[in-house]
């Protein structure tokens, strides 16, 4: 069999998705009959939580928001030729200092002065804890998937620490600090919206939803309209070329290892500024990892996270649903769904890429064979 041609541009990061969710919601599909559920139930039940009403739409933002913030810190080490793999910890460390510092500064400073401090705080927290391993893959030789791994077992251990010795509510058994002042809370989306006159359901979706959407812009015009952004894609591409045209290629390693820490340390915007108001032990919950199958749905390319971002959230929105209105159906089914996604968008889809060139070459062969006897007939006509 001969080997299909690689898929265009836009097939590989539009077509290709599509076709990778497309068979991870067939096998999902085929494992809900077999454990005796109607698959066609439960996606109604699915996309009716997701999208069924504004208030569902709304868990579906604020899920998402923090799904582009971890898919953009592992797209971003990805250009780099990295596969961070430590973006909960890098979100737990950046999350911490977002809170720190909203404990230490918010009786004292006005929102406009404190809540750029807690991005600052928390993008820095992040890009210091990636940093560092990626100072020992480029100058000591580390493999950055075991240290990045390592250092969300070290990271999650420093928050219990923090929480409990340091930051805890001095009277409560919660682990959980002291509520921040006024100015360290982000406006909700039903706030924001009151100030221009528009009624809007509540939720947990805030303003740190359009942070996302400028940290994904950003990421786009960094990496592709950029000269640091081009020389990180090249060290990602080929080290040996990038360091025979004169880039530091360790330097770009620590960079983008950096700038992808930053990035996930934005999470605690969202999660403690925009919801808890507050330190919380459990805030990140799993995103740095889930991040890892956002980057993969969408292809490392910020518009396709986005859209990822959505999607992830909407399984964990509408999974909620399914749990409490599909008797028998719990939230281990939705965990499986989102397995198959990210089975099917990273691993499997080196096997069905094949089949997609394939299908492609096929339909253009059929229409090599079908256009010109049709214009015949139209000019013999």
């Amino acid at each position: 069999m001969t080997t299909p041609p690689p898929l265009p541009v836009w097939a590989d990061r539009v077509l290709l998705p599509l076709v990778c969710l497309a068979v991870a919601l067939g096998c999902a599909g085929v494992v809900v009959w077999l454990v005796g559920q109607s698959p066609l139930q439960v996606m109604g039940v699915l996309l009716d939580g997701a999208f069924g009403s504004q208030r569902g739409f709304c868990y579906v933002l604020y899920y998402a928001t923090t799904f582009v913030f971890t898919g953009l810190a592992v797209a971003v080490a990805f250009h780099g030729g990295l596969f961070n793999i430590g973006g909960e910890g890098q979100a737990v460390l950046g999350g911490l200092a977002t809170g720190l510092v909203a404990l230490w500064l918010s009786p004292y400073l006005p929102a406009w002065l404190m809540l750029p401090l807690m991005v600052l705080a928390g993008a820095l927290g992040g890009a210091v804890w990636a940093a560092v391993p990626g100072y020992l893959q480029a100058y000591r030789g580390s493999h950055i998937v075991i240290t990045t791994i390592m250092f969300n077992f070290i990271a999650a251990s420093v928050l219990v620490y923090v929480m409990v010795h340091l930051v805890r509510a001095s009277g409560s058994m919660a682990i959980e600090s002291a509520p921040f002042a006024a100015s360290a809370k982000l406006p909700s989306m039903q706030t924001a919206m009151g100030w221009l006159g528009v009624g809007w359901v509540g939720s947990p979706l805030n303003l740190s939803f359009f942070l996302a959407l400028a940290a994904s812009v950003g990421v786009y015009l960094f990496l592709w309209r950029s000269r640091s952004g081009y020389q990180l894609r090249v060290v990602g591409t080929s080290p040996g070329a990038a360091q025979y045209a004169g880039i530091a290629v360790p330097r770009q390693v620590v960079a983008s290892m950096a700038l992808s820490g930053a990035l996930a340390g934005l999470v605690g915007m969202n999660e403690i500024s925009g919801v808890s108001g507050r330190l919380l032990l459990e805030f990140v919950s799993g995103a740095g990892f889930t991040g890892i199958g956002v980057a993969l749905m969408g292809r490392n390319h910020p518009v396709g996270i986005v859209l990822a971002s959505v999607l992830f959230g909407a399984l964990f929105q509408g999974g909620a649903e399914v749990s409490f209105e599909v008797p028998g159906f719990g939230r281990d089914m939705v965990v499986m769904l989102q397995g198959f996604i990210v089975l099917f968008s990273g691993a499997m889809s080196y096997v069905i890429a094949p089949w997609v060139s394939r299908a492609l070459v096929g339909l253009r062969f059929l229409g090599g064979r079908l256009l010109p006897t049709t214009a015949k007939g139209h000019a013999g006509g």
